[in-house]
């Protein structure tokens, strides 16, 4: 599954999801690729200093990032798209119409698995208009903010998007075997393990339920590197 991230200027929160799914795909060896995009990218900037605090204390490689601007084309080859705001997921749409069924916001994504069970990209769609939310269901740019509001921002996308990744793969790949790294396998720093929390109504019993694991949040993680 390939996964593309949209969120403003590309240098922060769609860069903090990109990375993290790379770190989740080689931690658990997961079929999952990602890219990240901005609608009004600060194109060729590397990550903005602080969300590549955020990425390394969520266990990701913020290095050799530049930050490139939307286009249709990541729409067409992406399998799932997720954006930060509503505006952002809106605006994909409109650019690429025929994303839409692939296109939301990350937490909308995140609360239309939980509730409604749906283990597939199809499943979403399919129960988004029962499960409309009236609110707006956005991830705020940190940039010009604190530290802490970085983390913040990272632990909140990590909350959503690892559950979210890890049941759509369980359930395209039920014979597969996830393997978290573990502390005494990698000789640098553990990397968070996150796993699929249960939930939804409709929950599939082919799907495997995996056991719950504690993950370090960001904030602790840079604490505890400084």
């Amino acid at each position: 599954m390939h996964v593309l991230f949209v969120c403003s200027g590309n240098v922060c929160r769609s860069v903090i999801a990109e990375r993290l799914t790379l770190a989740v795909a080689a931690d658990h060896g997961l079929r999952l690729t990602a890219e990240s995009a901005g609608v009004r990218a600060l194109v060729g900037f590397p990550v903005e200093p602080l969300a590549a605090q955020t990425i390394t204390g969520l266990g990701g490689d913020p290095s050799g990032f530049r930050a490139r601007r939307f286009k249709p084309e990541m729409a067409d080859r992406a399998d799932l798209i997720l954006t930060m705001t509503d505006k952002i997921r809106d605006q994909v749409r409109d650019t690429a119409p025929a994303a839409f069924p692939r296109t939301f916001t990350l937490l909308e994504a995140y609360r239309i698995a939980k509730i409604s069970g749906a283990r597939t990209i199809v499943g979403l769609h399919a129960a988004r208009d029962d499960l409309a939310y009236p609110g707006r269901e956005n991830i705020a740019d940190p940039v010009g903010l604190s530290p802490k509001a970085f983390c913040e921002v990272g632990d909140r996308i990590a909350d959503a998007l690892v559950p979210l990744l890890l049941a759509l793969h369980a359930h395209e790949h039920p014979g597969a075997t996830i393997h978290p790294r573990t502390a005494a396998s990698d000789a640098g720093a553990p990397r968070p393990t996150l796993l699929v929390l249960p939930g939804g109504r409709a929950q599939s019993a082919q799907v495997p339920e995996l056991p719950e694991q504690s993950r370090q949040p960001a904030h602790r993680a840079m604490e505890s590197a400084g």
